[in-house]
């Protein structure tokens, strides 16, 4: 049978990626009582990769919360949020994650990914600059690539690298885009030194702090609360629902100006259908018991503190990184893909990282806690890594990080 061109145009990368070790195949996931313990392709496992961090996603209340606002509501929004789509409980979710990050207002956005491409394309056009950390998210780079400004990346980290790039390019709006924590290293932005160079050289700082709103902070504000920082030094911040809080969606936070700028111009808020009202009802319940609740955020946050002291008696080298997101680096993807096949087989799941989610030669195992795990479930893991390791040399994490700064 002759194949069709779409076929005959990627069957061969296709193979070219199996054959390099890159290659993505889905799992079909049952979920049980818990997301960490999982019936994972017919085999019951311990969930390791995550980022429920707080345990909400299956939480009876959150759960009660969405399908009483789905009774009353329907299951979709009907149409984009400057149609019919921005119900009351939009709104009344916008306000308190406002309140709950201290910014003056909220925007929702349907994912991470819209919110950051949104926010690069209304805040930078061509004739401006747009600066980004190298390990930034997908989301973030695309962003900056998509607004037709000039793209400019620094080296991971790096605030003086930052203000080196700021101090060479000097025309037009000047955009840095950075993690607040990063997703595949678990490490924080330099933000304190970052702001201050944004500051001496009138660059506008965006904080993307998807893997620290709701975890990081003395009451779960994320990164900026964690370094002392407030509007006027990172002028524009934006969070995800998905992860801290257990819902779906995301939120850009900032000043009345911000915020109703990018209701005009951000193409991915206005050119979408909202988010389902009861999305909304079931995230803002999630907050309130994320506000309530501090021992979720105490408790994933021993739980990685317990696995580094674990793994280091164990012999097993870790990147720097004090979040629930604990990378084991090995360098190879090969490597990598074998030893989370070796932790399925022993009923452990930890997702292997590849590029090019990551640079070529880091390669990882990349472990995430959750407060619904038991310190018991944190020895099993590091027990269980520890014999999968002992057959697979491991990189060096500070080594292979810095050969790709």
């Amino acid at each position: 049978m002759t194949p069709d061109l779409a076929t005959a145009l990627l069957a061969p990368r296709l193979a070219a990626l199996d054959a390099q070790g890159l290659y993505r195949r889905r799992r079909i996931v049952e979920a049980g009582a818990s997301g960490v313990r999982l019936t994972v392709d017919g085999r019951d496992c311990l969930a390791f990769c995550s980022n429920d961090y707080l345990g909400l996603a299956h939480d009876p209340r959150v759960t009660e919360a969405c399908v009483r606002a789905a009774r009353a509501c329907g299951v979709g929004s009907g149409a984009s949020h400057l149609i019919t789509g921005h119900h009351r409980e939009h709104h009344a979710l916008e306000e308190a994650l406002a309140a709950f990050v201290g910014r003056e207002r909220a925007l929702l956005f349907s994912t991470g990914y819209m919110a950051n491409l949104g926010l690069a394309r209304a805040l930078a056009g061509p004739g401006d600059a747009v600066f980004e950390d190298r390990l930034n998210h997908a989301s973030l780079l695309d962003g900056g690539r998509l607004s037709g400004a000039e793209f400019l990346r620094f080296d991971h980290a790096d605030a003086a690298a930052l203000e080196a790039a700021l101090e060479r390019r000097r025309d037009g709006t000047r955009l840095v885009l950075t993690d607040g924590v990063f997703s595949m290293d678990g490490d924080l932005a330099p933000l304190p030194a970052m702001a201050a160079a944004c500051a001496r050289h009138g660059a506008l700082l965006a904080v993307d702090d998807a893997h620290g709103v709701g975890v990081l902070g003395t009451t779960g504000a994320g990164t900026l609360q964690h370094f002392g920082l407030g509007t006027l030094d990172v002028p524009v911040l934006v969070g995800t629902l998905g992860k801290a809080f257990g819902t779906f969606g995301a939120f850009v936070a900032g000043s009345e100006a911000l915020i109703e700028f990018l209701i005009q111009r951000a193409r991915s808020y206005i050119y979408t259908t909202a988010l389902p009202p009861a999305v909304a009802a079931a995230t803002r319940r999630a907050l309130e018991i994320a506000s309530d609740e501090p021992w979720r955020r105490e408790r994933v946050l021993a739980h990685a503190q317990r696995f580094r002291r674990l793994a280091g008696a164990a012999g097993i080298a870790l990147a720097d990184s004090a979040t629930p997101i604990q990378p084991v680096i090995l360098g190879d993807a090969a490597a990598a893909m074998a030893a989370s096949a070796a932790l399925l087989e022993r009923g452990c799941l930890v997702t292997a990282i590849r590029p090019p989610t990551v640079p070529p030669g880091t390669s990882r195992l990349r472990v995430t806690f959750s407060a619904e795990h038991e310190a018991a479930d944190v020895e099993r893991l590091v027990a269980t890594l520890a014999e999968v390791l002992t057959s697979a040399p491991q990189a060096e994490p500070a080594a292979a990080l810095a050969r790709h700064a």
